[in-house]
């Protein structure tokens, strides 16, 4: 009984010198670690696919310009979505040329940058989307894709640098527009386009909330 008694007092000593706060941040952890935010990893090569919602054209641009568009589609990993459509995204003008008077053709190149998930800018890299024209006088890389209503442009057709982009962009209403003005043929990317960007490398992304 009276070993009993003094493991009893021993064990109570000892809970007793244990301090409040302790206990306090092992409980402060345990709740931060379940508030934090959940994130996962898109690999390389998911298709993004975005409209547009800046008018981007070769006659005005500059190399650098930023761009606004947002998801039209789910972000998604399996069955789980990682940003909803109509989150915003950026990107900016990698190259950006108007066609000469006499000779040279037009070239707008853009990559997407970074994509907004629950108010914070995520950055992201993706593979370039290239557009480009011939000069005056020369058949253009473009000529049978006005698009008979449809407004349809294949992205990476042009060739050149490794890394294009593939897929398919979807101008709105009159879609993407080769103009015949002076000066050779521009590119006109009108907002409401749709663009398929795919990731070059993955992107650690937190899951919308």
């Amino acid at each position: 009984m009276r070993l009993t008694l003094l493991f009893a007092i021993i064990l109570l000593t000892s809970l007793a010198a244990i301090p409040m706060n302790s206990l306090s941040s092992s409980s402060e952890g345990i709740t931060s670690l379940a508030q934090a935010p959940h994130r996962v990893t898109i690999p390389a090569g998911t298709r993004i696919l975005v409209r547009t919602e800046d008018a981007i054209d070769s006659r005005t641009s500059r190399r650098g310009s930023r761009f606004t568009a947002t998801l039209e589609t789910n972000l998604r990993l399996d069955d789980l979505t990682v940003a909803p459509r109509g989150s915003t995204v950026h990107g900016r003008l990698i190259e950006a040329r108007r066609a000469g008077r006499t000779s040279g053709g037009a070239n707008l190149t853009l990559e997407l940058t970074d994509i907004v998930i629950n108010g914070t800018a995520n950055p992201i890299l993706t593979q370039s989307y290239e557009i480009r024209t011939q000069g005056r006088g020369r058949s253009t890389a473009r000529r049978g894709l006005r698009g008979a209503g449809l407004g349809a442009l294949v992205g990476g057709v042009a060739g050149g640098a490794g890394g294009a982009g593939i897929g398919a962009a979807l101008g709105g209403g009159t879609g993407t527009a080769l103009s015949a003005a002076r000066g050779g043929r521009q590119i006109e990317l009108p907002s409401e386009s749709l663009l398929e960007f795919r990731l070059a490398q993955p992107a650690s992304l937190p899951v919308a909330r």
